[in-house]
């Protein structure tokens, strides 16, 4: 029997390991999700509260000031434009809040986390499980404010696969980066510090308040250093304007930044001790 060619055996070794990482991270995220689907209702609502308040406030008290001083630059009025940064709000708070409390309850109370770490899979795997739990978190959650958005609007525009994929890519961000966050703290102290030196100032300054065009070039380097504001202003070009002003670039940045995150967490996993 003639032996297969090398290539031919790498290709086939790669498309096994991939099919391998696929199946082990389904594995990894089906254990949180038994946990998650008996508290569909308490996630999907633990993340409304804020954006709530700042529609309330921004979008109906503040933004009935504005529409009659000044036209947004996109949407109808100042609540149509500030409803998809309500939305990208949500699912940061959430993915990146669910998914790092969520290991470092298992980590530093439950210590459960220690059979976790002694699975037979690829570290890539663990942090994909983890990572998409954390997505479907978001998704809960911004699901419950899409919803409002649509109540407040009547337009289903916030349905259109475009404005889904962002919504996917932004969870997938922050998700990622709360597995990273959750694997390096030392108690629930450090995560309550870092929401307020991270999350805290990015949902200001995340382009889902104000249109950062209009910014000083300095200011402007900073909010476009932040992966929110490149998800603010493609939810709002999702939502109302045509396909052809979409900024095309918001999706690549996002994916990029998973990617790496991706790589992080993996290496993270791969040395983890606990």
């Amino acid at each position: 029997m003639a032996s297969q060619p090398p290539l031919q055996l790498g290709k086939t070794y790669k498309v096994s390991l991939l099919r391998s990482i696929f199946t082990d991270s389904l594995t990894v995220f089906w254990g949180d999700w038994l946990d998650l689907r008996v508290r569909i209702l308490q996630v999907a609502a633990s993340g409304l509260i804020s954006p709530l308040i700042y529609i309330l406030a921004f979008g109906l008290g503040l933004g009935s000031a504005l529409d009659s001083a000044m036209e947004p630059p996109v949407g109808e009025n100042y609540l149509q434009f500030i409803l998809p940064g309500m939305v990208a709000l949500s699912s940061m708070t959430i993915s990146f809040g669910g998914t790092t409390f969520s290991i470092c309850g298992e980590r530093l109370y439950t210590k459960t986390f220690e059979e976790i770490l002694l699975l037979p899979v690829h570290p890539l795997a663990l942090f994909l499980g983890k990572m998409l739990a954390g997505v479907v978190r978001g998704l809960m959650t911004s699901a419950s404010v899409i919803l409002i958005a649509i109540l407040f609007t009547g337009q289903f525009s916030f349905l259109n696969p475009l404005f889904l994929l962002l919504l996917v890519l932004n969870c997938s961000v922050f998700a990622g980066l709360g597995v990273i966050v959750g694997l390096n703290v030392k108690s629930l102290e450090g995560v309550g510090l870092l929401n307020n030196f991270l999350i805290v100032p990015m949902s200001f300054l995340g382009a889902t308040f104000f249109d950062p065009t209009t910014l000083p070039l300095i200011l402007k380097a900073v909010v476009y250093c932040l992966p929110l504001t490149y998800t603010s202003i493609g939810l709002r070009a999702a939502a109302y304007l045509p396909i052809s002003q979409f900024p095309w670039y918001s999706i690549p940045v996002l994916l990029l930044i998973a990617i790496a995150l991706s790589a992080i967490g993996a290496y993270q996993f791969a040395h983890q001790q606990d």
